[in-house]
């Protein structure tokens, strides 16, 4: 009594100890017993699980600590806290005092998560012993971590190749912790991207000029991704001649169509002149200048641009 110290302890507890206990004084000629203050025990067959607590909100790429705290009524004999997490960690374990003056053993681990963390279960083991054999009790919590979007991508329907007049719906999808708040379209015009559209689903009536490659861009509060350039959007190709519309004229950075015709040029000879028959039949080799002379009046021209006045050079024939 003098030192202060009135401390019992109870082992090999059983459901009959439930009860209320008084502090009493027996010290001979005195004994009092404090009917204010008492202590109510109640036997359990398991302890009580441990609780897991979070330093702060779990964000990717960011450190947090993860605690788990279990009661420890009997010092000399404290419960083994382990961890079981999705992730390699090194905890640190210690034995506290409360507020109320009770103890607990209390064991962090510090980790930092990843978006493949988000939705993981991580449990808490509190083992005592009890006797000769143990009693178990844990604590299992999913993990919500939140991250900037992942594996966006873009899809096309129906796939391509694609014809002018037709309507396809091109859909944007993402993985985001908040959920993705903002898709946004573009087209790739000239080798730099050009916003077209807003939503999850760009429905597109397909014209000649939208031909070409598209993408998305994902966004939630913690970042933004854009879908990868080897999506199944592709090249969009348009074919001309599955309509009957008259085709446009084609942009700057898309070449013409160029159509080829044959033309006979032997058949373009002018009709031989008497001079150059003469030359001919005497075995000389003339060159002509043709000029085409018409008449000062209203004459009509020449139908078939014959009649005029030749200038005449002759050479020896190289025969």
């Amino acid at each position: 009594m003098s030192w202060k110290a009135c401390t019992t302890v109870f082992f090999n507890v059983t459901t009959s100890y439930n009860n209320s206990y008084f502090f009493r004084i027996e010290s001979k000629p005195y004994s009092a017993t404090d009917p204010d203050k008492s202590v109510l025990i109640v036997v359990r067959d398991l302890p009580l699980r441990p609780e897991i607590t979070v330093s702060c909100e779990m964000k990717e790429e960011r450190p947090v600590s993860l605690n788990c705290s279990a009661a420890a009524p009997c010092p000399q004999h404290s419960p083994k806290l382990t961890w079981t997490l999705p992730t390699l960690f090194t905890p640190e374990n210690q034995l506290q005092e409360n507020s109320d003056q009770t103890k607990s053993v209390l064991s962090t681990v510090t980790f930092t998560p990843s978006h493949l963390h988000h939705e993981k279960n991580i449990t808490c083991t509190a083992v005592y012993p009890v006797g000769t054999s143990n009693k178990t009790a844990e604590h299992t919590m999913t993990l919500n971590v939140l991250f900037s979007p992942k594996n966006t991508s873009a899809s096309l329907s129906p796939a391509y190749p694609v014809s002018v007049g037709s309507c396809v719906n091109l859909t944007c999808s993402s993985t985001a912790n908040p959920p993705v708040t903002n898709f946004t379209w573009f087209q790739i015009c000239g080798g730099k991207p050009t916003r077209v559209a807003s939503g999850q689903t760009y429905t597109l009536n397909v014209t000649v000029g939208d031909g070409g490659m598209y993408y998305c861009e994902a966004r939630n509060d913690h970042g933004i991704e854009k879908s990868m350039k080897n999506s199944t959007v592709g090249m969009m190709y348009t074919n001309q001649a599955m309509t009957r519309e008259e085709p446009e004229e084609p942009a700057e950075d898309q070449p013409e169509e160029i159509h080829y015709g044959e033309i006979d040029f032997s058949k373009l000879r002018p009709k031989e002149t008497p001079a150059a028959a003469l030359d001919r039949e005497q075995g000389q080799e003339s060159e002509y200048a043709e000029v085409s002379v018409t008449g000062r009046g209203a004459q009509e021209p020449p139908v078939n641009n014959l009649d005029g006045v030749y200038a005449q050079v002759n050479k020896k024939s190289a025969f």
